[in-house]
């Protein structure tokens, strides 16, 4: 579990999850959506694929990313709730945590 938990621990990589909760993502979208570069992408991607957390599809050259188990995203959403709950959370880790959880909302919307 520490070890699963460890790979989650890099924003990106959390931000990776649940972006894919929904739908196949490619490297280039995830660049996009991430404002990092593609190797940063691609290096998260690799650390995620080795540990079974996302998969992938190859249609020809063209790679696309899913999760392994779509569960995985609504248990992280669920512990940004559960972090919010937390009265030890100060203020500004608090609006940050109420941030992500909104944009990720919003993108459930859509």
């Amino acid at each position: 579990m520490a070890e699963f938990l460890g790979v989650l621990s890099h924003p990106q990589r959390v931000r990776i999850v649940v972006e894919l909760r929904e739908k196949e993502l490619d490297v280039n979208s995830l660049q996009t959506i991430l404002g990092t570069s593609h190797s940063a992408v691609s290096q998260h991607l690799a650390l995620l694929r080795a540990h079974r957390i996302v998969k992938e599809r190859r249609d020809g050259r063209h790679v696309n990313y899913s999760l392994q188990d779509p569960e995985l995203a609504a248990w992280l959403l669920q512990g940004l709730r559960f972090l919010e709950e937390s009265a030890r959370v100060g203020d500004e880790v608090l609006d940050a945590l109420v941030s992500a959880r909104q944009s990720w909302s919003e993108t459930d919307e859509k």
